[in-house]
């Protein structure tokens, strides 16, 4: 979709609209906070305009930057967290590698086997991961069910090696600090796909800092507020 296309029928411009998207997913503000910040600057945009922005723009965001991930190792490191979405808690799969590169993520609304080898088959599919080598899990019984689940449909080599040892898991679940202190300001999601949707540009955001896309160091804000600019072709 082109970005005319993508930005259609919207009456703010492009950069205002990213601007939001980029601020909200990125650091701990609540869409009021954003509303005022944007006032101090001569926009006038009510926060729930923010809110659809960010429902319709942050998978947009993730989707937009998957083809710009650096490669990651064949190290996994998969853990799950919890998600508060209209008072019920659910189960956000994330993994990520030996380095702590964001392999990728999937909210669920179950945690078990059948939800860990879908989330499995998800990271697989992507373009910057590879086949695991080793996956390092906690001792969560739906882990090991899963693992053969996909050795049986050989998508994983036999000799992959699944080791469960909360320890060793210390950089996924150190990573998960990161989405929970975006995550707090907004009170719990109203519902699933919202949840959905908010989290990606949340995951997709994380990774930019972490310096996973290709020509952005980590750290570098300046960089990271560009990147996204010239992926949704709207760099002056």
């Amino acid at each position: 979709m082109s970005t005319q296309t993508l930005f259609k029928w919207r009456h703010f411009l492009p950069e205002i609209i990213l601007l939001n998207v980029r601020w909200y997913c990125r650091y701990s503000l609540s869409y009021r906070d954003l509303e005022e910040m944007m006032q101090e600057r001569g926009v006038e945009v009510d926060h729930s305009t923010i809110n659809r922005w960010v429902l319709k723009y942050a998978p947009e965001l993730d989707k937009h930057i998957r083809r710009h991930l650096k490669p990651t190792n064949d190290s996994w490191r998969v853990d799950e967290t919890y998600i508060k979405v209209k008072d019920v808690w659910k189960y956000l799969y994330r993994a990520v590698d030996s380095e702590g590169n964001t392999l990728d993520f999937m909210l669920s609304a179950k945690r078990d086997g059948k939800a860990a080898a879908r989330f499995f088959r998800k990271v697989l599919k992507g373009q910057h991961t590879q086949v695991p080598r080793v996956i390092t899990v906690d001792k969560n019984a739906a882990y090991p069910v899963a693992v053969e689940t996909l050795r049986g449909d050989e998508m994983i080599d036999k000799e992959t090696q699944l080791r469960q040892s909360k320890y060793l898991n210390n950089v996924v679940e150190q990573d998960h600090r990161n989405i929970k202190r975006s995550v707090r300001p907004m009170m719990g999601f109203k519902s699933f796909n919202s949840a959905r949707r908010t989290l990606s540009g949340i995951e997709a955001m994380n990774m930019i800092r972490k310096g996973q896309v290709n020509g952005v160091d980590r750290g570098d804000s300046v960089s990271q507020a560009r990147f996204i600019e010239s992926i949704f072709e709207i760099a002056a």
